[in-house]
């Protein structure tokens, strides 16, 4: 059974994040993360962040430790912004699929695809 409001909320959140992490003074936290998912638990009590930085995953893995370190302040500005019933407790995960996806990115674009004219002439 879907749950659109879990969902909404998780949206919610996402976008809050995103916001509340420029805030964070911790100098571990890096200015380029970027927060991949959230995943929120049915009943509202705990939600996993996935977060990764443009920088590389040495960097992610820093920016996770200050992120633990502000959980607090961050779950207050959280349960401040969106008049939550409970604050969910955060648990903030490096992710690397920023880096993979670039990855990709520059192996699509060093290859080259070569249309076959006369193969497509004959199937008309």
């Amino acid at each position: 059974m879907p749950s659109f409001k879990n969902d909404r909320m998780s949206e919610d959140i996402h976008r809050e994040l995103t916001d509340i992490f420029r805030s964070v003074k911790d100098p571990r936290v890096s200015d380029l993360l970027s927060v991949v998912r959230v995943e929120l638990a049915g009943d509202g009590s705990h939600c996993k962040v996935f977060v990764s930085s443009l920088r590389g995953w040495e960097d992610t893995v820093e920016s996770v430790k200050g992120l633990k370190s502000a959980a607090g302040f961050i779950r207050r500005e959280l349960f401040a912004r969106l008049k939550m019933r409970k604050s969910p407790e955060l648990h903030f995960i490096a992710d690397d699929s920023i880096a993979r996806g670039a990855e990709v990115t520059k192996k699509l674009e060093g290859m080259t695809f070569t249309e076959d004219t006369e193969d497509a002439n004959e199937a008309d």
